[in-house]
C-alpha cells in the first residue's frame, strides 16, 4: 500500500508539478494539511486532507462534526469554491484534484491576509484599511444577492448538499458558553436550571435572528481567512480561503464575523461606518431588505458569536494547551457588550449580567491578568 508521500508524488507527478520545490504552509485545528508550491508553472498550494473516519460514538450519538455540520473532505470546498467564482469572487482555482485521495492543487493568492495588514496600518500598496473593508463588504452583497444554493455539483456526477443554520449547530454552539466557561473561568458547572434558562432565553431570540431572506455566508469570514489581491479589481480583489463549512442562514452572519473580528480590533467607528455601507448597498441590491430586521439580527448574531467564542477560549486553554487564545477575550467581551445594547437583548442581558458577566474576573488588565486568575 502506498505512503501518503507517495499518494502526493504521484498526484503531483500526474498534474505536472512533479519537480516544484515545496515548503510548509502554515496549518489549522483540522486535519488539513497544507504546502506551498514553486517551479517553472509558477507557484501553487497542495491540500493534503486525507478523509479520517469518524471515531466510534454510542448508538444514536453524532459527532461534534456532523451535529455542527462541519466539512470532513475536500468535496466542500471544490463544490462551494467553484460556486464562488462563478459568482466573480476570488475563491482558487483548482488546478488538479483527487477527491478520493483528499488532494487538491490550487491557486496561490498570496500571503497578504487581512490580518497581517491590519497589523501594518495598510495594504501592501499603501491602501488605507477602510479600502480593504469596503471592498469586503462589497463581496458580500454580491455573495448575497444571489439565491441560496441548496445543492453545488463537485463536478464528478455527484453533489455537495449545502447544510442550514440548524438547531442541531445553533444548540451545539450555545453550550460551549455553559461546558467550558462557567467550570474553567468561574470555577463552577453549570445547573441544569441555568442550562434551561439559557437556552429558553435563545429559544424567543432565534427569530430575530432568522428574520428576512437567507443567503450562503461562509463561516469564517474573518482577518485569517481574507487575502488582499490588490491586483485585481472591484470584488475580486477580495481572496477567500477558507469557506468549506458554509450554511445557508441569515445575512447577517458573514457581516458579523468581519466587522466584529476576534482576532483583530475593529473600532467602533469603523464597524458603523462599514455597516452604514452594507445597508446602503442592501438597500438597492438584496431583495427583501429590511434595516431595522437586520439590524436586530446583527446584534443578536453577534452576542451569540461572542458568547461561544468567550466558551471556545476556555476550551483551547484547558483542553488543547493553548493559552495564547486567551489574548482574545477582552475584545471578545467588548464585542458582546456592543451587541447587548441592542433592545432585543435586554433579557438576555440580565441574565448574563446576574450569572456571568458580574461573576467574571476583572479584565481590565488584559488576558495576562485573567489567565493568573485562572
Amino acid at each position: 500500500m502506498a505512503t501518503r508521500e507517495e499518494e502526493i508524488r504521484a498526484f503531483l507527478d500526474a498534474a505536472g508539478w512533479g519537480n516544484a520545490m515545496r515548503a510548509p504552509l502554515a496549518g489549522d485545528a483540522s486535519t488539513r494539511r497544507y504546502e506551498r508550491l514553486g517551479g517553472p508553472k509558477g507557484a501553487a498550494v497542495l491540500m493534503d486532507w486525507p478523509r479520517v473516519p469518524e471515531v466510534p460514538l454510542p448508538s444514536g450519538q453524532l459527532s461534534y462534526s456532523q451535529v455542527a455540520h462541519l466539512a470532513v473532505d475536500c468535496g466542500p470546498f471544490v463544490a462551494i469554491g467553484e460556486y464562488l467564482r462563478r459568482l466573480k469572487l476570488s475563491a482558487p482555482e483548482i488546478y488538479a484534484r483527487d477527491l478520493d485521495a483528499g488532494l487538491l492543487l490550487l491557486e496561490d493568492l498570496g500571503d497578504a491576509a487581512y490580518g497581517t495588514l491590519i497589523d501594518a496600518g495598510r495594504g501592501p500598496g499603501g491602501e488605507p484599511l477602510d479600502e480593504l473593508y469596503r471592498a469586503g463588504i462589497d463581496a458580500l452583497i454580491a455573495l448575497q444577492a444571489e439565491d441560496a444554493p441548496r445543492r453545488l455539483p463537485l463536478g464528478d456526477g455527484t453533489e455537495h448538499v449545502v447544510p442550514s443554520f440548524d438547531d442541531s449547530v445553533f444548540r451545539a454552539e450555545l453550550d460551549i458558553l455553559l461546558d467550558w466557561y462557567f467550570p474553567v473561568v468561574l470555577g463552577r458547572e453549570a445547573s441544569a436550571d441555568l442550562r434551561a434558562e439559557y437556552h429558553a432565553l435563545w429559544s424567543e431570540l432565534r427569530p430575530v435572528m432568522d428574520a428576512g431572506p437567507s443567503s450562503l455566508f461562509l463561516r469564517d469570514f474573518h482577518s485569517p481567512n481574507i487575502i488582499w489581491l490588490g491586483a485585481r479589481t472591484g470584488i475580486a480583489r477580495v481572496g477567500l480561503i477558507d469557506f468549506q463549512d458554509a450554511l445557508i442562514g441569515s445575512r447577517a452572519y458573514d457581516v458579523v464575523s468581519f466587522l466584529q473580528d476576534a482576532r483583530r480590533d475593529v473600532p467602533v467607528a469603523r464597524e458603523e461606518a462599514m455597516l452604514a455601507r452594507y445597508v446602503s448597498h442592501a438597500r438597492a441590491d438584496l431583495a427583501g431588505f429590511d434595516e431595522e430586521e437586520f439590524r436586530a439580527a446583527y446584534a443578536v448574531l453577534g452576542a451569540e458569536r461572542a458568547l461561544r467564542l468567550i466558551g471556545l477560549w476556555p476550551r483551547l486553554l484547558k483542553r488543547d494547551g493553548k493559552p495564547q487564545y486567551m489574548a482574545h477575550m477582552p475584545r471578545t467581551m467588548e464585542y458582546l457588550r456592543r451587541n447587548l445594547v441592542h433592545p432585543a437583548l435586554a433579557p438576555l442581558k440580565s441574565w448574563l449580567d446576574a450569572h456571568v458577566l458580574g461573576a467574571s474576573p476583572a479584565l481590565s488588565g488584559g488576558s495576562g491578568t485573567l489567565l493568573r486568575s485562572l
